[in-house]
């Protein structure tokens, strides 16, 4: 069936050139402050004449092709629907066509940019089964109405509905049925101002905002004078050791800042809503995206709590879903970016009423306690020893690491363990974090048995469930555990398939 051809909106050509500038910004960092901070700087540039004024030139006709690229990008891009399938139609010289069918459609994700929202405007992302590279979409559309993504999805639901019905058998006289309607969907939780502030207060932000900051400089190593700056750092050594910590304190609180802003900016207005079919999670300011989780997808859950948050009683939810990624990178899914436990489990329990959220676990034996900090201690041993030895007697002092250590070890013994129901694996450990995965059997690809020779004269087996998440799965690992509790779960798995590895 064939019912038109439609196309982006024309802000889809400033959208193309704004997305072709950020690709190049860094290039043009690196070239203008190259020149400009380069003898007199800018009016340097002018004296020149012409050959000053080249970068400019190359830089003003790169910007006058990313701005007709993004015309033309608009231009010949068109999409449709035909036989049960989304046909997208795009380029100029080389004219490449996509046809996606509607029934290899997971989800169908929206996001709304500040150019998008005043127009009543959405960003479409084609979501399906092992589409892409990691984090790439099957299909991208980059500005569209609303009604027109309402009428991708209903489309979407009305070829998957004929699909189902040609595949049930009929048997008696032959009846029209209406197609479904419309879906109505249920929230189930928004985050309250509070949660918001203690997740971007407590999240990891800060060493992505000091990673990144690393790298951005990293770009222009080849112009940074050392030697000045050397001499520079040398001069504010001595003014004596309160200033320097003084300044490398303000430099964090100043990345923690903005680690606080970024997290609150990307999950403003947190939202879950479901219907009978999917989840959707709704969340942020600047940019408000929507992402959809078909429920029959969904592998495992995973429960993770960090020390501090541990303490407070607060954790983090992700879903583990095949070909489940967000943004540009195999990120996970997060149901809940922090919710109290309290709040969390009737939730999980409505929306996943097949799993058991409350089971008594099987711990790992005392004799296995040293397996959890042994290794480690083995690994810091030659670290310790060099850092005594040429740091004498002040190197000592790394040995404090050792309790430190072995405390860690402890900790971990005491938080690994599993629990088997008659569909239902759950597995717990921790690094820092804590960890807990819900799965059920049928969603489990790998169950591995390991053990080392020192495990093995002891008893003891690691064992490790793997299930299909994102592009490189995830794996939930019970370390250390008793020998038959590993033949356990292995013969309760069985005939799915087992793998026994010796290492």
């Amino acid at each position: 069936m064939y019912e038109g051809r439609y196309k982006l909106h024309p802000i889809s050509a400033f959208l193309n050139f704004i997305k072709g500038m950020k690709e190049l910004l860094l290039p043009f960092i690196i070239i203008f402050g190259v020149n400009i901070f380069r003898g007199d700087g800018i009016s340097s540039m002018f004296d020149q004449g012409w050959q000053g004024m080249l970068p400019l030139i190359v830089g003003g006709a790169v910007l006058l092709f990313l701005l007709i690229a993004g015309i033309i990008k608009w231009k010949r891009f068109v999409y449709w629907f035909e036989d049960g399938e989304l046909r997208i139609e795009y380029g100029l010289f080389v004219k490449k066509k996509r046809y996606i069918p509607f029934e290899r459609i997971q989800s169908l994700n929206y996001a709304e940019g500040i150019f998008h929202r005043p127009l009543g405007l959405v960003k479409v992302k084609v979501e399906t089964a092992g589409s892409g590279k990691i984090g790439q979409a099957e299909a991208e559309l980059t500005a569209i109405s609303r009604e027109d993504a309402d009428r991708i999805e209903k489309e979407m639901e009305k070829a998957k509905y004929q699909i189902s019905q040609e595949a049930t058998p009929v048997m008696g006289p032959v009846e029209f049925v209406e197609a479904p309607v419309k879906k109505t969907t249920k929230t189930l939780y928004r985050m309250s101002i509070k949660e918001l502030l203690i997740l971007a207060t407590t999240s990891s932000g800060i060493g992505v905002v000091i990673s990144a900051v690393a790298i951005f400089l990293s770009q222009f190593s080849e112009f940074i004078p050392y030697d000045a700056i050397y001499e520079e750092i040398v001069l504010f050594l001595r003014f004596g050791a309160l200033i320097v910590a003084l300044t490398i304190f303000v430099v964090l609180v100043v990345a923690w800042v903005i680690s606080v802003i970024m997290t609150i900016v990307a999950n403003y207005q947190f939202t879950i809503q479901y219907d009978e079919d999917r989840i959707y999670i709704t969340r942020g300011l600047l940019e408000k995206k929507k992402v959809s989780i078909p429920l029959k997808r969904v592998q495992g859950i995973k429960i993770s709590q960090n020390p501090l948050r541990e303490l407070f009683g607060y954790a983090t939810v992700v879903v583990e879903s095949a070909g489940g990624s967000v943004g540009d990178k195999d990120e996970k899914i997060r149901l809940f970016p922090l919710v109290k436990k309290g709040r969390m489990l009737p939730i999980l329990e409505e929306l996943f009423p097949e799993l058991e959220w409350s089971p008594q676990l099987v711990r790992a034996p005392k004799r296995s306690i040293h397996f959890f900090y042994r290794l480690n201690l083995v690994w810091l041993s030659p670290g310790f020893a060099a850092v005594g030895y040429f740091f004498y007697p002040y190197g000592l002092l790394a040995l404090i690491i050792v309790p430190i250590v072995v405390v860690i070890g402890v900790w971990q013994h005491r938080t690994v363990g599993y629990a088997l129901g008659e569909r239902q694996l759950t597995a717990q450990f921790r690094g820092l974090s804590k960890h807990r995965y819900f799965i059920l059997k049928k969603r489990i690809q790998v169950v591995q048995v390991t053990q080392s020779y020192f495990e093995r004269r002891k008893g003891i087996a690691s064992i490790h469930s793997t299930i299909k998440s994102g592009m490189m799965g995830a794996t939930a690992t019970t370390p250390h555990m008793e020998k038959e509790d590993a033949s356990r779960i292995l013969t309760w798995y069985k005939p799915l398939g087992t793998k026994e590895q010796s290492s």
